[in-house]
Order: structure tokens, then C-alpha cells, then sequence
């Protein structure tokens, strides 16, 4: 064999070895991608009631939202975070102008609450146990959580909140909520069975 043969034997030779490297280097990064595990799922999701009657997770202004055969448009949404866990809560209006709002929150199951204002109220949080309207209800949690607003909310963009809130025997609730530099808010919650509620998204920049 001549020296140029042999000298392009050789190339040949070379190039065929770093092609066959560069193959293996991108089958190995395949395979750890492949590899990766999936976002942790919860296997209790009700995903049946979610694709029947709408996602409540997923509420954004404008959507309307029918609980136990009223209607309601969302005018505003409020997203709240505090130390990594997050909820939502929904302001709701009818055609009558009753405003509500509804509160989204996994912990770790769905869970719904609608409020009703207490505007007239005067007691203030803090006591481990509160009389109002005829029922005791007792401190169950508080803290300060940030939160970012859209829609028509009449809040901030994006600011605090602090909260308090009491639960009484029966499951009904009794919250405190003060905004920025606000003083304190009180409404009364009751909880949801998730067939109460049926969502209609409405077409927007949002929907998915």
C-alpha cells in the first residue's frame, strides 16, 4: 500500500471512530432523558369530576363558574404563596350583582369554600376561640402570604396578605383577612363537595 492510500485509510479510519463516539454520546444523553423521572402525579386526582365538570384549579377572570345552580362570572382572581404552599381565591359576581368569593386549595385534597362578607362585623382575630353569629369557632391557622392579583379585584397587582382563620363544629369557617396596610376583613366560609361546582372556561389569553 502507497503512502497516500494508506495516508487516506488512515483518515478514513479516524473520522469512522470520533463518527461511532459522537453516536454513542448522543445515545447515552437519549437514554438519560428518557430516563428522567415524571412529575410526581397524585394517584387520587379525581380527574373524572375534572374533565365533567371543569377543573377548579384552573379558574381565571372571565371564566363563569355554576355553584349548587347559581351562576357566577369570575371578576378577579387572587394567587397566593406563603413558604412554597400556595391556594387561590376567586371573587365572584351575579347578574344580581352577590358577590362571593371561592377559595381553591389542595391540602392534599381539593378543597372549596365558599365566603360570604361579614362587612357589620366587629370582632378581631386572635383569641383561641370566637363566638359570632351564634356558633364558637376555634383558631385553626394564621400566618402572612404574598400575593398577585389579576382582573378586577380591587387589590394591588401584587403585595402581603395577613390572615387568620377559625373553624366551628360542622365544617363552617370564619376568616380574617387584611391587605397591605388594611385593617381586618371578615367573612364566613362554607365548604363545597366538589359536585357543587361546575366551571365553563371562557375563550381568552389565558385558556388553555
Amino acid at each position: 500500500m502507497n503512502g497516500p492510500v494508506a495516508y487516506l485509510v488512515t483518515t478514513l479510519g479516524c473520522l469512522i471512530g470520533v463518527a461511532g463516539v459522537v453516536v454513542a454520546v448522543v445515545a447515552v444523553r437519549k437514554g438519560r432523558k428518557a430516563a428522567r423521572p415524571a412529575a410526581p402525579v397524585d394517584p387520587f386526582r379525581d380527574t373524572d369530576s375534572d374533565a365533567l365538570r371543569g377543573d377548579p384549579r384552573r379558574l381565571k377572570p372571565g371564566d363563569i363558574v355554576e355553584i349548587r345552580r347559581v351562576s357566577y362570572a369570575v371578576r378577579g382572581s387572587v394567587h397566593l404563596n406563603e413558604g412554597g404552599w400556595s391556594w387561590a381565591e376567586h371573587l365572584l359576581d351575579t347578574v344580581e350583582g352577590d358577590k362571593r368569593w371561592l377559595s381553591v386549595e389542595e391540602d392534599p385534597d381539593l378543597e372549596l369554600v365558599l365566603w360570604t362578607a361579614e362587612p357589620a362585623a366587629t370582632i378581631t382575630p386572635g383569641a383561641s376561640t370566637l363566638d359570632f353569629a351564634g356558633r364558637r369557632y376555634a383558631s385553626e391557622e394564621s400566618g402572612q402570604a404574598r400575593f398577585t392579583a389579576t382582573g378586577s379585584t380591587g387589590l394591588d397587582p401584587s403585595g402581603t396578605l395577613r390572615y387568620h382563620d377559625y373553624r366551628a363544629q360542622g365544617g363552617e369557617r370564619l376568616s380574617f383577612e387584611a391587605y397591605g396596610q388594611a385593617g381586618w376583613e371578615v367573612a364566613r366560609g362554607e365548604q363545597l363537595h366538589r359536585a357543587d361546582v361546575m366551571v365553563y372556561p371562557q375563550a381568552g389569553p389565558e385558556a388553555s
